[in-house]
């Protein structure tokens, strides 16, 4: 029997090196000894190891094959190998944005009102503030009533930030790089500098960018940034801006872990993931989605939660009753989108098994990169909500953050229908909540 398993083991292995290549030849591998155990195996079946994910045990890495390597036959072998615990594909994912031709017109009327006010020490735009999304989720009440402005660390795993842009600059704290390996996380260096040359404010005007996004910009800059290349430009200065919106005195951690275009890998997630924890990051922010489940995935989100990091996810843009992750994971809260008229996004995913809670994701005034602003759809903008919503809570909390009392303040939302479970968000009723079960100080 055993002879039998090793000539079959044999085939796969000569399998693997003879048939066509797939596209992915990155691969996520767990291994009991670590990288001495790794290397050895990556020895026998002519692999590489790319580098660590930074798990507290030192066992996650991430490997590479060539691409004549048939990515399947090589994960079975793989999975044979002494010391190898688990093993998966690094998937490739997209950053969130709601994607439809039908956006078109003038854009929402918050993102014309330009009068300068003062908003807890920085320069805004009254659209920014006074939005229907703000009223809508009560975030004025909140801050009244409880004197809360946010707390603690939110880390964006996202596209980076544009480290000048006036309304976040203060509150940013150093993050990393994940794509290019660097500390910088400035997403405007993704923008040549031939590029760079024509990005000036001066006579801005709103118009589209691109499907989701509504920036005033002028007109050169809007054609330069018209490309696949850009399709996610901007996107994490955005998500970063909602969350400020909501928790202004909360501090921001950028990760860039996804390109202009908007692509990233499951690695560089969970390598975000696992730096967010053990960088003092109380809510972690994740707008994107896989439609898959990943087993390593799972195990960063699981070390978060038991060090009180607090986790909000994107429940995705397909319009669906469907599971996407990490939004479907029991211990992350998957955010749904309405419509400021309090009704579900046609374009968002619904049902329990994705959302715990719903915010507005249409319209929404933001910030964006080279000092500007801009109108975003999608449940991206949506999970930022949430996500501020819980630094309002850390900053109640007496330094403790706690997953499932945090959703369960959450729920205290405004119910619509069974399709966005709890329902949309309501900051003033969350907030109270929160405050009963952890009482007084």
């Amino acid at each position: 029997m055993k002879r039998f398993k090793v000539l079959v083991l044999l085939a796969i292995y000569l399998l693997a090196f003879s048939l066509p290549a797939h596209a992915q030849n990155r691969y996520i591998v767990r291994h009991s000894l670590g990288l001495k155990g790794l290397n050895l195996t990556c020895l026998l079946l002519n692999c590489n190891v790319l580098g660590s994910l930074g798990d507290p045990a030192g066992q996650v890495y991430v490997i590479t094959t060539k691409p004549t390597v048939n990515p399947l036959l090589f994960l079975t072998l793989l999975l044979n190998q002494i010391g190898v615990i688990d093993a998966e594909p690094d998937q490739i994912v997209n950053v969130m944005a709601y994607s439809s031709s039908s956006n078109t017109g003038t854009g929402p009327a918050a993102l014309y009102d330009s009068t300068p006010i003062n908003y807890y020490g920085t320069t805004v735009r009254h659209g920014y503030v006074f939005q229907p999304a703000t009223t809508l989720i009560h975030l004025a009440d909140a801050q009244s009533n409880y004197k809360t402005t946010g707390g603690g660390v939110v880390a964006v795993i996202d596209t980076g930030v544009d480290p000048a842009q006036p309304v976040l600059k203060s509150v940013l704290v150093p993050g990393y790089d994940f794509v290019n390996n660097k500390t910088s996380v400035d997403e405007t260096a993704d923008i040549n500098q031939s590029t760079m040359a024509v990005l000036d404010n001066n006579n801005a005007q709103p118009g589209f960018v691109n499907q989701s996004t509504m920036a005033v910009l002028d007109q050169s800059t809007m054609a330069v940034l018209d490309g696949p290349q850009y399709a996610a430009f901007g996107h994490g200065t955005m998500v970063s801006g909602v969350i400020h919106l909501v928790a202004p005195t909360a501090q921001i951690m950028p990760l860039k872990a996804f390109t202009a275009a908007g692509t990233g890998n499951l690695s560089d997630v969970v390598r975000a993931i696992y730096f967010a924890s053990f960088h003092g990051a109380k809510v972690i922010n994740m707008s994107f989605d896989f439609s898959s489940s990943s087993t390593e995935l799972k195990f960063a989100l699981n070390t978060a939660n038991l060090l009180g990091v607090i986790c909000v996810a994107s429940s995705g843009n397909d319009g669906k009753q469907i599971s996407v992750y990490p939004a479907s994971y029991s211990n992350v809260i998957g955010a749904a989108s309405t419509s400021n008229i309090d009704q579900r996004s046609t374009f968002s995913n619904y049902g329990s098994q994705v959302v715990w809670v719903a915010a507005p994701g249409e319209g929404v005034v933001t910030t964006y990169p080279f000092g500007s602003y801009a109108a975003v759809w999608g449940t991206s903008f949506s999970a930022p909500m949430v996500s501020g919503t819980a630094a309002l809570l850390v900053g109640l909390s007496h330094g403790v953050a706690q997953q499932n009392t945090a959703a369960s303040s959450l729920a205290h939302a405004d119910y619509i229908n069974s399709q966005l479970n709890h329902g949309r968000l309501n900051v003033n009723t969350a907030v109270d909540s929160w405050l009963l079960y952890i009482g007084p100080k």
